[in-house]
């Protein structure tokens, strides 16, 4: 039997900087939309052509501690995570839904690739695995840790 898979990857740019709050508990929530682009030449006309899909998401605690401190308007990041759909109900009590990626605990990744100047960049930075897999920038080391690693 074949167990079903819900997982969406992403890469692509924000459209604006993200919004944080917290919950009643403290824990940090971070909401951000990401634009993903496709294009290609229309074979009738040969005009270039281009669709543009905007994409919700949700990052939960240390992801969005790393969403809150790293992401701004334009920015590329790469996530994945599963997609969910939940229900609410406006302010009339329609019932309405959205559809989000959800960036919470084992597995969901939040990497951003455009780092702010002077934040290193490229395969210097290192991977900090406290923060569900999310780059984070060098240290004063630069990212280097070859000459740290005990084996």
């Amino acid at each position: 039997m074949m167990a079903d898979l819900n997982r969406v990857t992403l890469l692509g740019r924000l459209g604006a900087d993200p919004e944080i709050r917290s919950t009643q508990g403290g824990e940090k929530v971070a909401t951000f939309r990401i634009a993903t682009s496709e294009q290609w030449k229309d074979r009738d006309s040969g005009e270039k052509k281009e669709r543009t899909e905007w994409h919700t998401v949700v990052a939960w605690g240390n992801l969005a501690l790393i969403a809150e401190k790293w992401l701004a308007k334009g920015r590329r990041v790469y996530v994945e995570g599963p997609q969910r759909t939940r229900k609410w109900q406006d302010q009339a009590g329609h019932d309405r839904y959205s559809t989000e990626v959800v960036l919470s605990g084992f597995g969901s990744r939040l990497d951003v690739i455009d780092w702010p100047e002077g934040q290193g960049g490229g395969a210097s930075r290192g991977q900090d695995e406290a923060y569900g897999g999310g780059n984070i920038p060098p240290g004063p080391s630069g990212g280097n840790f070859d000459d740290e690693i005990p084996f």
